[in-house]
């Protein structure tokens, strides 16, 4: 008999690292939110992180999400908006050892869709976890 692995089973069996994109495309916080716009679309992903210090490599400070984008362009026109004024804060940061399940409870306590995946050990962001690459794992077919 084959036994199949339930979601429930899956998400606290898989980590972060198997589920996160690698990389991280980041913005300063005053970056045009037409740019960061633009920056997604022709990425094709559904955030950017945001740095702290324009002109020289700042720290992790936020995440712009698309649905960040959506919520700003009905205030006014992006070009008069900043991603620092869009942008989700505080950053939340999870190591990738981590397991997925507690990736999804930091994602539902602070009401986020994006975690930071950063080394533990260099303090450096190396991806990106979102819900949807939660979903995609839970979803995949036992190899």
């Amino acid at each position: 008999m084959v036994h199949h692995a339930t979601p429930s089973t899956r998400i606290a069996a898989l980590h972060v690292s198997d589920a996160m994109h690698a990389g991280v495309l980041t913005c300063y916080r005053d970056t045009a939110l037409s740019e960061v716009a633009a920056t997604m679309a022709r990425e094709r992903v559904h955030c950017l992180v945001v740095e702290s210090e324009s002109g020289e490599r700042g720290d992790p400070w936020g995440v712009v999400s698309d649905l960040d984008l959506v919520a700003a362009a009905t205030v006014r026109d992006l070009d008069e908006q900043t991603a620092g004024g869009s942008a989700a804060t505080p950053l939340v940061m999870v190591a990738p050892s981590e397991t997925l399940g507690r990736a999804a409870q930091l994602m539902t306590e602070h009401a986020t869709s994006h975690l930071l995946v950063v080394d533990a050990i260099a303090q450096q962001p190396v991806g990106v976890l979102s819900t949807i690459d939660i979903a995609a794992a839970l979803t995949e077919k036992e190899r």
